[in-house]
């Protein structure tokens, strides 16, 4: 048996709510619960500000965004992009530099990954892809979004993508991809995470959605890390649940982002944000 956690002190003051999409207030219905959302507005009616930080792009999280009522901007792409929907303003847009880009393709490109992965391109909030492969299927299903098959990636290398994503069906592949290629790059080269267990994704170094957060509160709301919570399910969430004053991860996370969360939800099945919000804002 695992030893019980010790008791949680509760949050003095929480005047912003950032959460995750997938994983924690979506889960296998891709939308939100009904519960999930009378929380959401609930915590909103006591004056807490609610914010979106996701790995998606920004035209495949906008509905969950307009869906909770938020008024912030929209952190997407892990926070590569950080843009208003109603002004449409770009507060910060971080792309991989183009010699980082072919470098990279280059390694998701050898021969042990080629035919196991599919390699994802975001330009322009628009996804470009090789070919319409099982798991790119699955993927624009739960996206609702159309791709550019451009067959040869390479067509694209003058460009600057916002984001790489490379998918599998296989998880262990994934977990193997992630440590080869954090030996050959550095943090200060890229930001190499997992939004999900078949997911590898690689952005520009200085993005994660702890810095995307801290830019939000800090910068443009004039709040503290220590009146953030934040709610997330993966290790895209680490550096956001690590800024936040208080944090939350899902049932539904894995052993390593729950211990170092300050408090444990149910998973997303069982509308674990409702129960945090209900236990911390309301």
């Amino acid at each position: 048996m695992t030893a019980p956690r010790p008791p949680v002190e509760r949050p003095r003051t929480i005047r912003l709510l950032v959460l995750d999409i997938d994983g924690t207030i979506a889960g296998e219905s891709n939308t939100i619960r009904e519960p999930v959302l009378a929380a959401i507005r609930a915590a909103q009616a006591t004056g807490v500000q609610v914010a979106i930080a996701t790995g998606r792009m920004f035209c495949s999280a906008l509905r969950f965004h307009q869906a909770v009522g938020s008024q912030l901007p929209l952190i997407a792409y892990q926070g590569a992009l950080i843009k208003d929907p109603q002004t449409q303003v770009v507060h910060r847009h971080w792309p991989i530099d183009r010699a980082m880009t072919a470098r990279i393709l280059d390694d998701l490109e050898q021969s042990q990954w080629r035919s196991a992965l599919s390699i994802h391109f975001y330009l322009d909030d628009r996804l470009h892809v090789r070919d319409l492969s099982p798991v790119t299927q699955l993927y624009l299903e739960r996206s609702d979004i159309e791709p550019v098959v451009v067959g040869d990636l390479r067509r694209l290398l003058p460009e600057e993508p916002t984001k790489i994503l490379a998918l599998s069906d296989d998880p262990d592949l994934i977990a193997d991809l992630m440590a080869h290629l954090r030996q050959r790059y550095s943090p200060a080269e890229l930001y190499l995470t997992r939004s999900v267990a078949t997911f590898f994704e690689a952005t520009h170094p200085a993005v994660n959605k702890g810095t995307a957060v801290r830019y939000l509160a800090e910068e443009l709301l004039g709040i503290p890390a220590s009146e953030v919570m934040a709610i997330g399910d993966n290790f895209n969430d680490v550096e956001m649940l690590q800024y936040a004053g208080f944090s939350v991860a899902m049932g539904n996370a894995p052993p390593e982002v729950q211990a170092m969360a300050d408090w444990v939800a149910p998973g997303v099945e069982a509308d674990g944000v409702a129960a945090a919000i209900a236990e911390f804002l309301l």
